[in-house]
């Protein structure tokens, strides 16, 4: 063995007056000083070796540095060792031992730091997966709801779904682990809707449940909290109460009963847009939404078109709309009251539109059946609006106008146009792509004349079906 050349006192005391020296301490190992440009001194260990003619060089760390705790089991240390001189020589004879044995230290090195890691990878991954599994032993219906929210593509953005899970849902079950969750629960729930009287919504309210809870079947950690599906065997029959007809709504207006809204308008109490409202849609066939959405820079007064942008849309269909000689008078109203506002129906403080909850509402609390008490901090005009043929709907005044185009001999295929529905044959909607406009701009005419007929007529039955 060659005689040891170093030693710690001399190790601690040694100032390089080069940048880079190395000292040996013979058995291959030697202390690399480098000089730093503040006068600072930094000492290596190497482990030198040769592999047939070639030396190589191994780095063991620094001077008097703690050893890594894969490294001390390496080299049989003790826990916490240092790498003094002692232990450096104790890890250059433990090298010597692999080479005799035919181990290259460099390369047997590289592969214990290779495969420790990914034992260490593969340790945290089982501890997390561990975790992941207890946390989601624990998550609440509300977790899954925000969870599902973000992934609904609704025209509001989710806004009256997360309105209705706060109000119904989430204060009754969103803090139950949903392992537990039973249909008993949902039951109970869509029971309190019908009880206070909205079938409607308590069909509606189902309906976003299963839409929910079919996502979350699909979906990791969802599904393995769901094995049993406490909205699969519920049905809307069997929620709402016995005397609710879901069947699909077909009100239309009769020409009397046009007439008769006419009439009552003045003693209404209603804001002037919200009368305005009403007679676009109707002469338009357009839905609340699309009307109270309007821009200026949708309309061209002078060319009396309306241009619906996709964006306003239901279905994502930018829509053309001729204003006929009936329509176009209201929009012309309707730009007086809105002033310099860039929104057709501006909300007071004109930062967007106005709320299509408060027109409808505006019609609505002005329907309340005959001797019945009008809501509070509500219209006390509770009857105004309700026509010979009971109540109706915002959206009765779409299919009215429809309707009256389709007595008026307006062909279906123009009619649906009209109203910008999607034609449901892919083939004729990629083979027939011919506008219509012509043949529209015909029909909301034939339509803003009967209107105007109907309410300058004398105070007798009208025929709709053009003679």
């Amino acid at each position: 063995m060659a005689t040891q050349k170093l030693t710690t006192t001399a190790i601690e005391k040694y100032r390089p007056t080069k940048s880079d020296e190395t000292k040996s301490d013979g058995n291959g190992l030697s202390l690399r000083f480098r000089k730093g440009q503040s006068g600072s001194v930094s000492r290596v260990w190497m482990y030198t070796y040769k592999v047939g003619t070639k030396s190589v060089y191994m780095a063991l760390g620094d001077y008097d540095a703690s050893l890594p705790e894969f490294e001390t089991t390496l080299y049989k240390l003790e826990a916490n060792a240092r790498l003094t001189l002692a232990t450096a020589r104790r890890i250059a004879v433990e090298l010597n031992d692999w080479r005799k044995n035919s181990t290259d230290p460099k390369e047997f090195v590289q592969n214990e730091i290779v495969r420790l890691a990914r034992e260490k990878q593969e340790r945290e991954a089982a501890v997390a997966a561990i975790k992941l599994q207890l946390e989601a032993e624990n998550l609440t219906t509300q977790d899954l709801f925000d969870e599902w929210i973000i992934t609904t593509d609704r025209k509001d953005k989710g806004a009256e779904l997360r309105r209705l899970f706060a109000r119904d849902v989430l204060p009754k079950i969103g803090t139950k682990a949903l392992k537990s969750l039973t249909e008993k629960d949902i039951r109970s729930i869509l029971e309190g809707v019908v009880n206070r009287g909205s079938n409607r919504m308590a069909v509606m309210l189902l309906s976003d449940l299963k839409q929910m809870f079919r996502w979350a079947e699909k979906r990791r950690p969802w599904k393995k909290l769901i094995d049993d599906n406490p909205v699969e065997h519920l049905e809307a029959k069997r929620i709402t109460s016995e005397d609710y007809d879901g069947a699909e709504r077909t009100r239309t207006l009769s020409a009397d009963e046009i007439k008769e809204l006419a009439a009552k308008l003045p003693d209404a109490s209603l804001l002037k847009r919200t009368e305005i409202c009403m007679w676009i849609m109707l002469s338009s066939c357009c839905r609340i939404g699309e009307v109270t959405k309007a821009r200026w820079e949708h309309i061209d007064l002078d060319a009396g078109i309306w241009t619906i942008p996709k964006e306003n849309a239901k279905n994502k269909m930018a829509h053309t709309i001729y204003l006929s000689s009936f329509a176009l008078p209201y929009f012309q109203k309707l730009k007086q009251l809105s002033g310099k506002s860039a929104w057709c129906f501006p909300r007071e403080d004109d930062e967007t539109y106005v709320c299509i909850k408060s027109t409808t509402k505006q019609i609505r609390d002005r329907q309340k059946p005959l001797g019945g008490k009008p809501m509070s901090n509500r219209s006390k005009k509770a009857n105004a609006l309700i026509l010979s043929a009971g109540d109706w709907v915002p959206h009765d005044l779409r299919r009215t106008g429809a309707t009256m185009m389709q007595s008026l001999g307006v062909v279906p295929d123009v009619i649906e146009r009209c109203l910008n529905h999607v034609e449901p044959n892919k083939l004729r909607r990629t083979y027939q792509t011919y506008d219509y406009a012509t043949e529209k701009r015909e029909a909301w005419q034939l339509l803003g004349d009967r209107l105007a007929l109907i309410l300058t007529a004398p105070d007798t039955a009208i025929v709709m079906r053009k003679t």
